[in-house]
């Protein structure tokens, strides 16, 4: 089997939101679409009511460009204003 990793992106939208579950739900779908699979997300509080969103996302460990192909597409949705990789681990087989 091979070995895939754990990758938490965080996603800034492009406006404040209060909820997040139609975001979620989008960003789910894309993924699916590429092989990824996300696992969890929550909201994180960066300043003054703006939120952004980790999102735990499990991507196979030998995936050409490592994390490139998540931050595009996360990017490529039309609400994510910017994207940065928060953490990436190995996980075990």
């Amino acid at each position: 089997m091979p070995a895939v990793v754990l990758v938490v992106a965080r996603a800034y939208p492009k406006e404040v939101l209060e909820k997040f579950e139609n975001l979620v739900e989008k960003i789910a779908l894309m993924l699916k679409e590429k092989g990824l699979t996300l696992m969890r997300w929550e909201p994180i509080d960066i300043a003054f009511g703006y939120k952004a969103l980790d999102l735990y996302v499990i991507m196979p460990e030998e995936q050409e460009g490592g994390t490139d192909i998540l931050e595009e597409a996360l990017r490529g949705i039309e609400e994510i204003d910017n994207v940065d990789i928060v953490y990436i681990t190995r996980l075990s087989t």
